[in-house]
């Protein structure tokens, strides 16, 4: 598709989760990879074993360089666990469960914020050595953390999705330290310079949330030129996967392609929806101007590859710049 963009022009995708790397594995397929800027959640960041944890970060640039495991949908292909077993036998925690080769990464992350670098630094000296090929950047280098609100307390974000299985009723979700944080450098630029802008099918409370939690990223999307499309996550009443249909409702959101809509409302000119939401995709203009639909759920690569061509090819040839309120 590098057709779409004949003046070299950049596609931006906002991102994490599954669904986020799964659309980004069938865009790196239709356009090349410098023409690709990636921001990524960092509200999913932990501490682990003393090790910085970013795991939408590293989905990300395992799905780019094409060692992500396939079987599992996250991690490394080919991974083993001796670490996590002799960290169970010495009666270490082991419920997230990072492999050996997975390990290498937040070791080398770890190592590289010791020495003064930030995250900006530390990802972009991984992505290099993994051979990533396509520029990927996170959110902030300030910490925001997702903290989600239960009956019994507030827990952090992969105490909720991955010890507890997402099992406890939410009341609400808080991005701490969003409010003083700012975009990483490079962020506001990208978006604003870019040919489109994406937000690919993640969830958009606790993987896409928490970027818009950030005040510059937020206002880049109300100012760039560039159209703004989010592909939903959900299809009908339900989220294709996970918790994001319990997370929407908690925030108060339909969890319908209305929520999605009205989650973005504010900067949104497109919003692709699965065909099966056809008929309440009419619904929509009180939220966003366009509402295509496609077939949105990638249960292969194929799927992956035609989502990704089918969006930028609607976007490149119906959605007209506008004039940046910045300019």
């Amino acid at each position: 598709l590098r057709r779409l963009c004949p003046d070299g022009g950049m596609i931006v995708v906002l991102t994490g989760g599954t669904g986020g790397a799964k659309f980004l594995d069938g865009l790196r397929k239709v356009i090349n990879p410098e023409e690709l800027t990636v921001i990524v959640n960092t509200g999913d960041d932990f501490q682990w074993w003393g090790l910085h944890v970013s795991p939408d970060i590293d989905s990300v640039m395992y799905v780019l360089s094409g060692r992500v495991s396939k079987e599992r949908g996250w991690g490394v292909a080919g991974e083993t666990f001796y670490c996590l077993q002799t960290m169970k036998q010495l009666d270490e925690p082991a419920w997230f469960q990072i492999g050996d080769r997975d390990l290498a990464t937040h070791l080398i992350r770890t190592n590289l914020l010791a020495q003064g670098k930030t995250l900006t630094d530390a990802t972009a000296e991984i992505a290099s050595k993994l051979s990533v090929g396509v520029r990927v950047l996170p959110m902030s280098n300030s910490r925001v953390e997702t903290r989600i609100n239960t009956p019994s307390g507030e827990i952090g974000f992969q105490e909720y999705f991955v010890q507890r299985r997402y099992q406890d009723l939410v009341n609400g979700v808080s991005f701490n330290g969003a409010e003083k944080a700012k975009a990483a450098p490079g962020v506001v630029n990208a978006i604003m310079s870019a040919t489109a802008v994406f937000l690919a099918p993640s969830n958009p409370v606790t993987s896409i949330g928490p970027i818009l939690a950030v005040a510059e990223i937020r206002q880049a999307l109300r100012d760039t030129p560039a159209p703004v499309v989010a592909i939903s996550p959900i299809v009908g009443t339900a989220a294709v996967s996970g918790p994001a249909g319990s997370l929407m409702a908690a925030q108060g959101l339909p969890v319908s392609i209305a929520g999605v809509a009205k989650a973005y409302e504010d900067f949104l000119d497109v919003l692709i929806v699965d065909d099966a939401d056809k008929s309440d995709a009419e619904k929509l203009e009180h939220y966003v101007l366009r509402v295509p639909q496609m077939k949105t759920i990638m249960r292969s690569e194929d799927d992956r590859k035609c989502l990704a061509e089918q969006a930028l090819s609607y976007t490149i040839k119906n959605v007209p710049r506008k004039i940046s309120v910045a300019s």
